[in-house]
């Protein structure tokens, strides 16, 4: 049985999935193929080019980020705001981070077949990258609009795979995958109050929107193959711009899924994990991970 993982976009939520990633190494689950999309594809890179690598060493790679390593904020911020460039962030601290880590130039090239998501600027067409340059690649999944340039790729300009499809079930379905590991990053929905940047809010924005979509692809895919979601974090303070509390979203993370995937679960209904809630402030522990459920 071919079996996919399927990792999710969420900024500095990508912490969450490296969490759910060492449950499944603990219990032996691995990919045959790896589908991912925006940090996904950053995460799913490093599956796919590192399968002998224990898990715990993208932990590492998480543990010693800080916001300035994805997103720094400097004269290019400035120069996009006065409508000189269309892109606020700069990618070169990204790129060196994905070069540094990633030992293929290629692909095709990768262990394991990964498939990359990105969006076609002028079309708004989803566009599958599985073979090429791959820091390019991931780059251009990676590419949230407005905050980073859209990358040229032969004669596509391409930005986040997020804005068509952040969750590409339906690519790993269309793929073979007849057992599929969804592991999505989630969304913040226990802050004490909204986010106070402009980053801050707009990927907080991006996050929530994308979580609509998966909910649709999970309800519409459960019935097509086995298919096995990962409950996000849940209650969630955590903003998709903010690095600094990478240890803890992993922890919580690998402590969940581990809980998660040693209970046994129906395959329907498991879209109704991911609904939109909210907590009461004050009331943060009275939901359990994950469940989705809106308890005041």
């Amino acid at each position: 049985m071919r079996t996919a993982f399927v990792l999710s976009g969420g900024g500095s939520l990508g912490a969450v999935q490296v969490g759910m990633l060492l449950a499944l190494e603990e219990r032996g689950v691995r990919a045959d193929m790896v589908v991912g999309s925006s940090v996904g594809a950053l995460n799913g890179a490093w599956v796919a080019a590192h399968p002998a690598t224990p898990m715990r060493r993208l932990a590492e790679v998480w543990t010693g980020l800080r916001r300035r390593d994805v997103f720094p904020l400097g004269p290019t911020g400035l120069a996009g705001l006065a409508g000189r460039r269309p892109h606020l962030v700069s990618p070169a601290p990204l790129e060196r981070l994905v070069r540094r880590h990633l030992p293929h130039a290629d692909i095709a090239d990768f262990p394991i077949p990964l498939h990359v998501v990105a969006t076609e600027v002028n079309t708004g067409m989803e566009v599958v990258l599985a073979r090429g340059d791959a820091v390019q690649a991931i780059l251009a999944s990676a590419a949230i609009p407005g905050v980073f340039p859209p990358v040229r790729i032969g004669s596509h300009l391409l930005m986040d795979g997020g804005v068509v499809d952040n969750t590409p079930v339906s690519l790993a379905v269309r793929l073979g995958a007849e057992r599929v590991y969804v592991l999505p990053t989630g969304y913040a929905c226990a802050l004490d109050a909204a986010p106070s940047s402009a980053l801050g809010m707009a990927l907080h924005a991006v996050t929530l929107t994308i979580e609509q979509r998966l909910i649709n692809d999970v309800e519409r895919y459960e019935s097509e193959c086995e298919l096995h979601v990962i409950p996000p974090l849940c209650p969630l303070a955590v903003t998709p711009a903010d690095f600094s509390r990478s240890t803890e979203l992993i922890s919580r993370a690998h402590r969940f899924a581990a809980e998660w995937l040693d209970t046994p679960h129906p395959q329907r209904q498991q879209h109704r994990l991911l609904g939109f809630h909210h907590h009461r402030h004050g009331a943060a522990g009275t939901i359990g991970a994950g469940t989705g459920d809106e308890r005041l």
